[in-house]
């Protein structure tokens, strides 16, 4: 009741006469005030000293736990147009099974027959290719044949150098005696002369011998003659001896230049011919990206380019699929202040959304009672920190726990916990107001991750 008026009733009326008065008076508020504050104070001081289980929380989604078993984009190796789709979105495919068949969009690929076209010009080339071995064996016979003539060529000009030698020999033999017989009819006429002064021979007998010395040097400039023209012959054997050599070796100096110029144009033709077979194993290895294939056994998630005539580019995604029964694993990220706390192996406790921690039977008990939190182990911890500040870690389920369920998908979130040492309430308030890990560590130990204060105990972490 609000005292408005500056006159009170206090003293003048009886209030417990009146239950209205009764209804709106507490003369025992105040108490009853302290009394709760106290109440509360020594509940909230109580509370305080409870025991409390430090853990680390972390936030993450279901995933595998093999890299080929995670859900992933095929692309398409060439660039084409879609013609035909041999599966539907939710279709199960089997390693190999064809899903698209694509049609060339590019002018360089569009004879059908352009694989049977490549291998016939193959074929024409390496017919070249024999043509030309046999033309090299053909200039390699006339080479022989250039060979031995010149040997018989060289024989006949070796001969006739030899006979040249001999009559310059004979030549100059005979010059010797032809010099030896003019020199004694030079003497003999010269006697003749003086027996004929002295009137011992008569003048007959001078001119005889007067005519043998003239006979004597006739011969002896005849035999001069005869070898000078042995020695010009001489010269000329050897000059056309030399014109034999250097006439073949031109000759065969051409056909050797003939067949390496055959040679040349046969590796030329065998490079091409390299060329073209890697041309036509790349035609036919483009004829089977025709058809893109199922990487491995999936289930057909959703075709990303559903149209039939729509291009695709090289290496752009055409259908996404998700491998059938896949090894399910939880990846969480760590704060790199919890990180020295976790290690390989420790257990941890899992909570999957859409899977409640505590039911109340209804529908959930046709799902064989699977709620609550499901264990699981670390399998590994990454070394590097990613991009988002936080240590990447990969949670496998844990054997000796029960299991999972199976109707959890890849990409669903997950909440984890891993449980650490007791500490009371207190102290929890004090350390996250101060920001400090969930407790102190000295170093670690053999076996295990780290060396809580107080005691040693293994931890794991929780995703949430």
């Amino acid at each position: 009741m609000l005292n408005i008026s500056q006159n009170s009733i206090q003293g003048k009326i009886d209030q417990t006469d009146y239950s209205a008065f009764g209804l709106t008076l507490r003369p025992n508020l105040a108490f009853l005030f302290r009394s709760w504050i106290v109440g509360l104070f020594m509940i909230a001081l109580i509370l305080l000293f409870l025991p409390w289980t430090q853990n680390i929380n972390a936030r993450g989604y279901i995933t595998t736990l093999r890299p080929n078993q995670r859900p992933q984009e095929i692309q398409s190796t060439i660039a084409g147009r879609i013609e035909e789709w041999y599966v539907n979105e939710g279709d199960t495919v089997m390693a190999g099974d064809t899903i698209v068949r694509l049609s060339e969009i590019k002018v360089d690929y569009f004879d059908p027959e352009l694989v049977a076209r490549t291998g016939q010009q193959i074929n024409f080339k390496e017919m070249s290719v024999v043509a030309y071995d046999d033309k090299v064996r053909a200039l390699e016979n006339q080479m022989a044949a250039l060979r031995a003539a010149r040997e018989i060529k060289i024989g006949e000009g070796t001969n006739k150098v030899e006979q040249a030698t001999f009559k310059v020999r004979a030549d100059s033999i005979d010059l010797r005696a032809a010099f030896v017989s003019d020199s004694i009819a030079q003497v003999q006429l010269r006697r003749a002369r003086q027996l004929f002064e002295q009137d011992i021979k008569s003048r007959a007998d001078l001119e005889k011998q007067n005519k043998a010395r003239q006979d004597a040097q006739a011969k002896l400039i005849s035999q001069r003659n005869k070898l000078a023209q042995s020695r010009v012959a001489l010269s000329t054997a050897k000059l056309s001896l030399a014109n034999v050599r250097n006439e073949y070796a031109e000759k065969l100096a051409k056909s050797e230049s003939d067949k390496q110029s055959v040679l040349s144009s046969k590796f030329d033709t065998q490079t091409s011919i390299r060329k073209m077979e890697n041309q036509l194993s790349n035609y036919e290895k483009r004829r089977d990206f025709l058809y893109i294939l199922a990487p491995q056994e999936g289930l057909i998630n959703k075709a990303i380019k559903p149209g039939i005539g729509e291009t695709v580019k090289e290496g752009e995604a055409v259908v996404a699929i998700a491998p059938v029964n896949p090894l399910l694993a939880v990846e969480v990220y760590i704060r790199p202040v919890d990180i020295p706390l976790i290690h390989k192996g420790a257990p941890v406790r899992l909570e999957f959304d859409g899977w409640p921690a505590v039911t109340f039977g209804g529908g959930w008990s046709e799902l064989g009672g699977r709620f609550g939190t499901f264990g699981g182990k670390i399998y590994a911890v990454q070394n590097e920190i990613s991009s988002n500040g936080l240590y990447r870690v990969l949670i496998e389920e844990d054997g000796s726990d029960r299991e999972w369920p199976k109707q959890i998908r890849i990409g669903s979130g997950v909440n984890s916990f891993a449980l650490l040492n007791q500490r009371p309430v207190w102290y929890e308030l004090w350390r996250q107001l101060n920001g400090f890990p969930p407790d102190f560590y000295s170093g670690p130990v053999e076996g295990v991750s780290n060396t809580l204060k107080g005691k040693t105990k293994d931890t794991g972490i929780k995703t949430k």
